[in-house]
Parts: C-alpha cells; sequence; structure tokens
C-alpha cells in the first residue's frame, strides 16, 4: 500500500475511528493490478473527516481527496433508504461495517483491507473473485429495482474484468431490463463509453443485444474495431439522444464520414482536420505516424492560409453578388490541395484572371 493511502487511514484511526478500503481498488489489488481511484469507508461523520483533511466537499455522506496520482474518496458507513437515477435520495448514516457493505451491489466490490494489508472478506467476495462471477449482495431483483444502473454496471464489469454474471443475476435482469429506461442518458453514456474504452468491449455489445438493452436503447452496429479514443468507437456506433457536447458531437461526426469515405487524401485531411483523420483512418489500418507525416505536407490546413485576400477575389473577379464566394474557395482549395495551383498570391490572381467567366 502507497503510505500516501496508509497516513490517511491512520490519521483516521488515531482519532478514534475505523478506516477500510473497499471496493474497486481491493479488487484489483488481489488480481495483481495497480488502481488510483481509492475508496475508503468509515464510521466517522462527514463533518469529522472534512476537519480532519480541512475539505468541505460532501456529495452523499463523501468526500473526496486528490493527492498525486489518487483519487481518494471517503465515505461515510451508510444506508440508503431510496434511489432516484443511481442517488440516494434518502440516506442515514451508521456505524456498522457489515450493514454498510450490505448496501453495495455485488460481492466483488466488498472486500476491503485495513491500513496493514489485511484482508475483511464478510461477503464471500473472494470466492466469486476467484471464479470469475458478478454476484450480487442480497436479492439481485431487489438491488436492480432499488437502483436500475447496476445491469449496466454488471455488464461493464463482466466486460472489464472478462467474468460472466451468475444465474440469479442473469435472470433478474433478463426480467428487468425495461428499468434501464429510467436511467438518465449521462448515466447510460457513460457505462457504455466504459464497455467500449475495454478491449474486451465486444462481450459488453454482446451481453448488451442478449438483455435486449440495443434494441431498448436504439443501439445499432456492423463491425467495429477497437481504437484508444471513445469519441472514435462512438462514431462506429448507430445511436440516439445521447448527451455529448457541441464539440464531441461534431467529432464523432467527422469520424464516421471519413469511415465511410474510406480513403485518404489531402482534401479528406484538410475538410476533416487531423485528429478526426488520425482516429478514423487509425480504425482504417493505417498509422498516426502516417496520418501526422502527411498533414504536415499539405500545402494549407484552413481557408485562411489561401494567400490571398477576400478583398482580392472580390476585385479581381469584379462580383456584384457575393453568393459565389463559397464556390471559388471550394474551387481553390480543392486546386491547391491537389497540387494544380501554387499557394502563392501571384499564382492565384493570375488563376483567377484566367478563369473569370468560370463564376
Amino acid at each position: 500500500m502507497d503510505k500516501i493511502i496508509k497516513k490517511i487511514m491512520e490519521k483516521i484511526e488515531n482519532n478514534g475511528y475505523e478506516a477500510y478500503i473497499v471496493g474497486g481498488y481491493v479488487r484489483d489489488a488481489l488480481r495483481g493490478i495497480n488502481s488510483f481511484d481509492v475508496d475508503i469507508c468509515t464510521n466517522a461523520l462527514p463533518k469529522e473527516i472534512h476537519k480532519l483533511f480541512n475539505i468541505n466537499s460532501n456529495i452523499y455522506g463523501s468526500s473526496n481527496i486528490k493527492i498525486g496520482k489518487y483519487n481518494i474518496d471517503i465515505t461515510t458507513y451508510r444506508k440508503e433508504l431510496s434511489y432516484e437515477n443511481r442517488k440516494p435520495n434518502s440516506l442515514i448514516y451508521i456505524n456498522s461495517l457489515d450493514e454498510d457493505l450490505k448496501r453495495r451491489d455485488f460481492t466483488i466490490n466488498t472486500i476491503c483491507m485495513d491500513k496493514n494489508e489485511h484482508i475483511i472478506d464478510k461477503l464471500e467476495g473472494i470466492i466469486d473473485l476467484n471464479k470469475g462471477i458478478i454476484k450480487s449482495v442480497d436479492n439481485p431483483i431487489d438491488k436492480i429495482k432499488e437502483d436500475p444502473l447496476r445491469i449496466l454496471r454488471a455488464i461493464r464489469l463482466a466486460t472489464t474484468l472478462d467474468f460472466e454474471l451468475d444465474e440469479e443475476l442473469n435472470k433478474a435482469i433478463k426480467d428487468n431490463y425495461m428499468l434501464v429506461k429510467t436511467l438518465s442518458k449521462e448515466r447510460i453514456k457513460n457505462e457504455y463509453s466504459k464497455i467500449l474504452m475495454s478491449k474486451n468491449f465486444q462481450k459488453g455489445l454482446n451481453l448488451s443485444k442478449k438483455y435486449k438493452l440495443n434494441e431498448l436503447l436504439n443501439i445499432t452496429y456492423d463491425k467495429i474495431i477497437y481504437t484508444p479514443s471513445i469519441l472514435g468507437m462512438w462514431a462506429q456506433i448507430n445511436f440516439s439522444n445521447m448527451p455529448f457536447t457541441k464539440q464531441e458531437k461534431s467529432t464523432i461526426i467527422k469520424i464516421a464520414e471519413i469511415l465511410k469515405i474510406g480513403s485518404l487524401n489531402n482534401l479528406t485531411l484538410y475538410k476533416y482536420g487531423l485528429y478526426p483523420s488520425t482516429v478514423a483512418f487509425q480504425i482504417l489500418g493505417i498509422s498516426p505516424k502516417e496520418i501526422n507525416k502527411l498533414y504536415k505536407k499539405i500545402p494549407i490546413k484552413e481557408r485562411k492560409d489561401i494567400a490571398i485576400t477576400y478583398t482580392d477575389i472580390i476585385n479581381i473577379l469584379d462580383l456584384k453578388s457575393k453568393n459565389n464566394i463559397k464556390n471559388i474557395y471550394q474551387d481553390l482549395e480543392e486546386n491547391i490541395l491537389n497540387y494544380n495551383l501554387k499557394n502563392n498570391n501571384k499564382e492565384i490572381k493570375k488563376y483567377l484572371e484566367k478563369n473569370k467567366g468560370k463564376w
């Protein structure tokens, strides 16, 4: 255990409270994987944690500390009485680790570790971890109805860990998959993004199809080739109503259009830009290094690089209407990018004079 984490736990314990790491960090440690997201559970109340660490954030009883490479959440033992969009809108703080563990989703996420790296496994999570099984804590139907996001979390964990869902959980999801519709689009998108970022993404998509979630959420796709760009992954999927930013949507559309074109040339690099082109052509089997090399060579990167002013174009062509200016610029771009016209002021003026009748 890193001394940063140990010091935090010792500080909590030295002030008379319990402290255990629980969840993904412990699960990953037992599998020999480094993790930098750390969840510490404790019987110290949020106000007491705030005093100890001089912080004032408190989201549903959880306080966050970022130190070095670690993102640490310290959460008071609690019992959640009701949920809304996976967020507990009613909870009580309790003084029992056992009760706190019972509120959690899957047994593999209930394994705890103390400051001396001793493992506490009250719900036999290690057995399921060794079997490669995703198993619900308590009745899976109740857990899913309490929080339908657990359906997507189960699929995501099965994907990233390459585990299987146990029979009871499998049946509970089959019978209650429609509840996913009650979740916010943001939470749905976040879980699918985590699935898509796994190199084992196809397993997650197959499970999503098995449980009719693709149909429920209007998700369709053909063959998907893995890329470390999440926007590149989404660009290979047909979806609706996912809450991407305006910039993200624009990039996804550009990548998808390049994939349809399927050919690499100066016009494509110019029109769509370096990042969308790099992602799309990496999917098509061309290395980012090669794309970058070609992009550096194109004579213009954007319209303002053309070596003539807007006013010069108007004056040379004696344009009475500006309706054709877009077509003129497109003509210049194509000729310059195809090396039919040199990008210097003298040559462009000569070209415009020669082709006055064209517009």
